[in-house]
């Protein structure tokens, strides 16, 4: 075996001295500085450590709450001498709650609606988009790029508005969303719009009276004539549904398929004074599901005419001419007290009334 170093100076021993931070040992003054080996850079060579040569090196013990911590060094800044950072927000650095308008407000005058619609129609978006833009929001290019399925349709809609008189971009794009055509389209709004007219007619109208009589049958459990579209049915009401009559021997009977109801004695001294229509008698008029489709729907109309007598021609041919007692949501009471006839708005096909005249002194 040959030395490697043969032939070669020796290299110079150069000590190295190390300062770590101090760890105090147990027992040892605070500040007190372990003592370091001298290590030298370029070693002599000697036999190659193994893994059982190696010895594991000691890890400094971390410092806790009940190890006395090492003393400041002198070279080291305070944490209190440490330069505060300016912030646009104050002295705090936090940002301030609301929204950024508010809290850089701007000194241009806001859009008005004329330049919001110029810009919506010349890049063929929203108006809110438009508007959004000219009080330094979203651009609306970038808008299209982010939403460009919304942007397609909108783009038809600015088109449908050119090419149809009248119609605006709201109205354009649901038919757009629709699929229809302006037509149909305008068909059924116009039948949205009749239907909220009932719903709000019927909710004005208070029915208390006509709910207090057919309470007044059902707990007296009086026989009662109930006469359909094609024929008079003679039985009881013995409870209400929202849609139908509960019978005592006609079961379930909906509320659509009655004409009249009114007491057994009452009806076998009105019906022979009944004027029919022999056209309707022999195919009474069908009833619409829709109320907003049937010839009569609006209880309001009735209100002034309480106290006066009134003309009614029913579906299945019958005409009543008696004084109007009480108008309800769905329906109205003839006769007199005691003889009350029940007639549902459904089972009418027209009436017809004068105002009471009055007089100025």
């Amino acid at each position: 075996m040959t030395d490697r170093n043969k032939g070669r100076p020796p290299a110079p021993l150069v000590q190295v001295i190390r300062r770590g931070p101090a760890v105090p040992t147990p027992g040892a003054t605070t500040g007190a500085v372990a003592p370091v080996r001298p290590v030298s850079v370029n070693p002599a060579p000697g036999p190659r450590p193994t893994a059982s040569m190696r010895a594991p090196v000691p890890r400094s013990p971390v410092p806790t709450s009940s190890t006395p911590s090492a003393a400041p060094s002198a070279s080291s800044p305070s944490p209190d001498l440490t330069p505060a950072v300016p912030s646009r927000f104050g002295a705090g650095g936090a940002r301030p709650p609301g929204p950024r308008s508010a809290r850089f407000p701007s000194n241009r005058p806001p859009p008005t609606p004329e330049q919001v619609h110029a810009l919506a129609k010349k890049e063929r978006v929203p108006n809110r988009i438009a508007k959004g833009e000219l009080d330094g929001k979203m651009k609306c290019r970038i808008w299209k790029k982010l939403h460009a399925e919304e942007a397609k349709r909108f783009d038809q809609a600015w088109t449908l508005v050119e090419k149809t008189p009248g119609l605006d971009l709201a109205d354009a794009f649901g038919v757009v969303q629709s699929g229809l055509t302006v037509e149909e389209f305008n068909q059924r709004r116009s039948r949205m719009k009749k239907r909220a007219e009932v719903k709000e007619a019927r909710s004005a109208v208070n029915g208390a009276r006509v709910d207090a009589f057919i309470s007044e049958l059902v707990a007296s459990k009086a026989e009662l004539s109930l006469v359909l579209g094609e024929r008079t049915v003679i039985d009881s009401i013995t409870g209400v549904q929202p849609v139908a009559f509960d019978c005592e021997r006609t079961g379930r009977l909906e509320k659509l398929n009655v004409v009249v109801v009114t007491r057994k004695l009452t009806w076998d001294a009105v019906s022979p004074a009944i004027v029919r229509d022999a056209k309707l008698t022999q195919k009474p008029a069908p009833v619409s599901r829709q109320p907003s489709r049937r010839p009569i729907n609006d209880p309001r109309a009735f209100l002034d005419f309480v106290g006066q007598s009134i003309s009614i021609s029913l579906r299945n041919g019958m005409g009543l001419t008696a004084p109007l007692l009480a108008a309800g949501p769905f329906d109205v009471l003839l006769g007199a007290d005691g003889a009350e006839i029940f007639v549902p708005l459904h089972a009418m096909v027209n009436w017809s009334a004068e105002k009471p005249k009055t007089t100025t002194a």
